[in-house]
């Protein structure tokens, strides 16, 4: 396992003791914020008060991790050192993937196949307040991740993890990935978000220094083994990954600020050497988690590594760290490198660019001074970063006439099985729909129902009715219609705590249960015998004044055949006290609807059944039933085979649905408002018999 180290070396010739006890001779100074020296030669070109010019006593320093900072990026003056062996990512890396992000995971795993890994690369997810399990391809298969609530669980799930790659956003990254730096299994941080607090970012650098641990980041898209491991959405789509040669390794190691140019990069030395071997993009912020040497050195010290390309930027002194190593002779291998935004200097005043280090403070941190800096100490700097493909060309062809480099052994990468949803995209297949809908539509900028935007709705003033026309008939019915269903709705919304359905909602809401409950123990009430007779009452009518059958012979015909007629007939209503809703519903159809013939014949029906029994008399089912006939036959918007349809299906019993739900709601928040206790039928309301 690789380890990595990160130690500013100082020769404290003045003053030791102000960073600590004093030390014996032959021994390295105490260690500043607990990071533990690796060399006992320390070196200082200047003199350290008057660089600083801080006010606070020196002793101070020990604590201050701020007045740190600023010496560390003061870096013509310090020297930075990053000491390691081996490399960070192989090909049975395996990483911890913090706050689920899908196409980013995909990719990995379609890396992992492409590259031949027998397992995946990720091995685990923290979704914080989630667990289970996540579906995911790789390959062919379709496998399970486990997903995990806390990042402490993961770890202990997956101890041969040692990768975190932290997707959080800006406000969260810092204190999730301070988490994961503190497991014992975790050795390697990403942290992809950009806009990361700078206060929080050192605190990171300088926990991950004190601990032996790398942090990639912030602001990074990460960095890629090639053949072996790549960090989210590192390198790109899968045809950019091939095309770069990303399957297989190469002989060069790539360092670079920005994400975005580390695949401009990838792409132009695929196509004039052997290809990568290792990149990594350190990030865009004032303070990376690593810097361009920290990898240089790392990449001196990994066999495989041929040739290096340093791709740095204006802003900051991140670059003269580099410089201080060639000029060290710490660096046996060839470095191709470039600074860019040489551009700075045609503004007439200080320009930011993308990253938030790329701001120039000064002449030592513009471009032009760091590729001077670069070429002065033993780097290979082209004039232009156009001439950058012809300087990493040249290098590359020289190490191969000098034998430093055999020929890689060309391989063809399994062809990666393409998603559904891609390949019907771009017209490769064909496949069938599960669901079809035509009563609205949500993939514009605004909802539709039937076609009509939300926002005509709204602007229109339209009603509770006309949603219900759009919706339920798929077409927007003349006003009086509307205002029918609302009439409807409103009169049926309740019938008193006694009913069947008022009954079983109020039971079950005293017995503790949610709102959903309640609603639908009383809503499964409704039948024949309650509330669910308006269809049925719609179809008997229908038929017999389509068959032009007397109210005589259509009654009698019915009683024949044991059916009672839908509509017709109350517990509590009698002939000399009709039922209010019914007399409403009449009143407003006679005024405002074209024709009422079903109603009437209806009526006609009442009058011959009210000479039977007194208590059969027109209820609100039989009311609504008739009347809507008279709506789906009197407006001339549907035809008889529509008409047929809406009846069979159940649309009328919809309405009564509809309005019913809203008084068992109330019932339910009336029986929690009033606290009551849970319910009990009493004894002596119960016949016991054998």
């Amino acid at each position: 396992m690789p380890n990595f180290f990160l130690h500013l070396r100082l020769h404290l010739n003045f003053f030791t003791g102000h960073f600590g006890p004093s030390n014996p001779p032959n021994q390295p100074p105490q260690p500043v914020l607990n990071i533990k020296p690796i060399h006992t030669k320390y070196v200082c070109k200047y003199d350290f008060l008057s660089i600083c010019k801080h006010s606070t006593p020196v002793a101070r320093l020990k604590n201050s991790f701020d007045v740190f900072q600023q010496i560390l990026t003061y870096q013509g003056i310090f020297e930075r050192v990053s000491m390691a062996t081996g490399q960070l990512f192989s090909r049975t890396t395996q990483a911890l993937f913090y706050n689920y992000k899908q196409l980013p995971i995909q990719r990995m795993l379609d890396f992992d196949f492409l590259c031949g890994r027998e397992t995946p690369s990720v091995a685990g997810i923290i979704n914080p307040g989630a667990e289970g399990f996540q579906k995911l391809f790789f390959g062919q298969e379709e496998i399970a991740i486990p997903v995990h609530s806390i990042v402490e669980a993961a770890c202990a799930a997956h101890p041969t993890a040692d990768v975190f790659i932290n997707f959080a956003s800006y406000r969260s990254a810092a204190a999730s990935s301070n988490l994961a730096l503190k497991q014992p299994t975790i050795r390697v941080v990403a942290v992809i978000a950009e806009g990361v607090p700078e206060s929080d970012t050192k605190e990171l650098i300088a926990y991950a220094r004190a601990n032996n641990k790398v942090v990639i980041g912030p602001a990074t898209v990460g960095g890629i083994q090639a053949g072996s491991f790549k960090i989210g959405d590192t390198a790109g789509t899968i045809d950019n990954i091939i095309q770069c040669k990303l399957y297989r390794p190469g002989s060069v190691g790539f360092v670079s600020k920005s994400g975005g140019m580390s695949n401009e990069l990838y792409n132009t030395i695929a196509r004039v050497t052997d290809g990568i071997y290792e990149g990594v993009a350190i990030g865009g912020d004032v303070f990376p988690g690593s810097t361009l040497s920290d990898h240089v050195l790392r990449f001196n010290n990994i066999p495989q590594v041929k040739m290096i390309v340093v791709l740095g930027e204006l802003g900051g002194r991140d670059e003269y760290s580099l410089v201080e190593a060639l000029k060290a002779g710490k660096i046996n291998k060839p470095v191709c490198a470039w600074v860019s935004g040489t551009c700075a200097r045609l503004f007439k005043s200080e320009v930011q660019f993308g990253h938030a280090g790329a701001k120039s403070g000064g002449e030592m941190e513009s471009a032009q001074a760091k590729n001077q800096a670069l070429k002065d100490a033993g780097a290979i700097v082209p004039t232009s970063y156009e001439a950058f493909e012809t300087s990493i060309k040249e290098t590359f062809q020289k190490l191969g006439k000098e034998g430093k480099i055999s020929p890689v052994k060309e391989t063809m990468p399994p062809q990666i099985p393409e998603d559904l949803n891609t390949a019907i995209k771009s017209g490769k297949v064909r496949a069938p729909t599960h669901i079809i809908s035509t009563i609205s539509d949500d993939r514009g900028e605004e909802p539709c129902y039937a076609g009509v935007p939300m926002s005509t709705i709204v602007e229109k003033g339209m009603g509770v009715g006309d949603v219900i026309s759009l919706l339920w008939f798929k077409r927007s019915l003349p006003r009086y219609c509307t205002q029918f269903i609302e009439i409807c709705i409103m009169l049926c919304a309740d019938h008193g705590p006694c009913v069947s359905g008022a009954h079983n909602t109020i039971v079950t809401a005293r017995a503790g249960k949610d709102l959903v409950s309640s609603l639908v123990s009383g809503v499964l009430t409704i039948g024949p015998r309650f509330g669910g007779a308006i269809d049925d009452a719609a179809r008997y009518f229908k038929d017999a004044y389509d068959r032009k059958l007397s109210p005589y012979e259509f009654v009698e015909s019915m009683k024949k055949k044991g059916i009672r007629v839908p509509g017709i007939g109350h517990r509590i209503k009698r002939g000399d006290n009709r039922d209010k809703r019914v007399e409403l519903l009449q009143l407003f159809a006679r005024t405002n609807f074209p024709s009422t013939k079903y109603m009437e014949y209806a009526v006609e029906v009442e009058t011959y059944t009210l000479s039977k029994a007194n208590n059969l008399v027109m209820n609100v089912d039989g009311a609504i039933g008739t009347l809507f006939l008279d709506i789906l036959a009197g407006s001339g918007m549907f035809n008889k085979q529509e008409v047929d349809d809406i009846v069979a299906i159940g649309y009328l019993n919809g309405l009564f649905v509809l309005a019913r739900s809203i008084g068992l709601i109330g019932h339910t928040f009336d029986q929690k408002r009033l606290k009551q206790p849970l319910y009990r039928h009493p004894w002596e309301d119960v016949l016991y018999t054998k």
